[in-house]
């Protein structure tokens, strides 16, 4: 049976009236072969043992708490996320990639960096949970290139619930190409130049001479790390999660399509899938027009869609804490 939820802002319009708390907050650092991993873990207002959540940042130079420095300002999604999760007596560990804030010191050469890389790094992260006494069982939120890599940290470990949030169905090639074909703007040989490059980059061969309207996409030294990305199929990877799972999206996302959340959820038909009226990328309250949405990427005081917060409580209270 299909379970499909489309959310409206008053089903659960007393949540967003909930009254902020100040959670304890503990830097956490891991050690690795060239330098610490840092992250946060957010722990909820008691003594007793706690169920616990790793929160997965989506791509490019995204932080900890969700803001990209590639864009100005900050919405601190994933900050909201851990407080939400805090109020439902879970606690949760967020963290900076490699080269970024709290993990600085573990930078890696671009050239050198890899899609396995950032998954081996989850990965680390969640058997520090998973190895932790003061927790009691282990959940995994993906936001969107973090869906990819929770599913796959979670199909090997004792991991309790997983959630997808604005997650891609699609192999990074695919998606790619199906974003350059729906801009108008692209002449067909822009299109098969794009095509010829990634058909280079998946066989293995390196692409020096890249022109500068490709740069952002396929420069030399972002190759290895598109290349290992390639080969992961998250359709494939989610059919294989067989512990409960969730797929969500929102309405007013355009990064990522409601088609993605459907294919997504019909590659899992065990996991369930709820839509977000409203909601955007980020997770908050858009309109569909692109610029009014994208100034919500800045806005660090507009709270989380507060029936997406409802649902994610529901989920791992649920799963975690019965």
């Amino acid at each position: 049976m299909k379970h499909i939820l489309l959310i409206c802002l008053i089903c659960f319009a007393s949540s967003s009236f909930s009254i902020a708390q100040n959670f304890k907050e503990e830097e956490v650092l891991i050690d690795v072969e060239n330098g610490s991993l840092g992250g946060v873990v957010m722990y909820p207002d008691t003594k007793k043992k706690t169920p616990a959540v790793l929160i997965i940042q989506g791509s490019g130079p995204t932080d900890k708490d969700g803001n990209s420095a590639a864009l100005p300002g900050k919405n601190n999604s994933l900050k909201m996320l851990a407080e939400a999760l805090a109020e439902s007596g879970i606690a949760s560990l967020r963290f900076d990639k490699r080269g970024m804030g709290m993990s600085q010191s573990a930078a890696i050469a671009e050239a050198d960096l890899t899609f396995d890389i950032f998954v081996e790094d989850a990965k680390t992260w969640l058997k520090s949970l998973l190895n932790n006494k003061k927790f009691t069982k282990v959940g995994v939120i993906g936001h969107s290139q973090g869906s990819l890599i929770g599913m796959l940290i979670s199909r090997d470990e004792d991991v309790s619930a997983f959630a997808s949030l604005a997650g891609p169905s699609l192999n990074i090639s695919e998606t790619i190409m199906s974003q350059l074909k729906a801009n108008p703007n692209n002449p067909e040989s822009i299109i098969k130049e794009a095509e010829d490059i990634m058909s280079s980059i998946r066989k293995g061969e390196a692409v020096e001479n890249v022109p500068s309207y490709f740069a952002s996409l396929f420069r030399p030294s972002i190759q290895p790390f598109m290349r290992a990305w390639m080969k992961y199929d998250p359709l494939s990877t989610f059919k294989k999660l067989s512990i409960p799972s969730i797929v969500v999206n929102g309405t007013t996302d355009f990064q990522v399509t409601m088609e993605d959340a459907n294919r997504l959820y019909k590659a899992n038909p065990k996991s369930k899938q709820f839509i977000i009226d409203g909601m955007n990328h980020v997770l908050k309250n858009a309109p569909a027009d692109r610029q009014q949405n994208l100034a919500t990427y800045g806005n660090p005081d507009l709270p989380l869609n507060p029936d997406f917060r409802m649902l994610i409580k529901n989920f791992f209270e649920q799963n975690l804490k019965k």
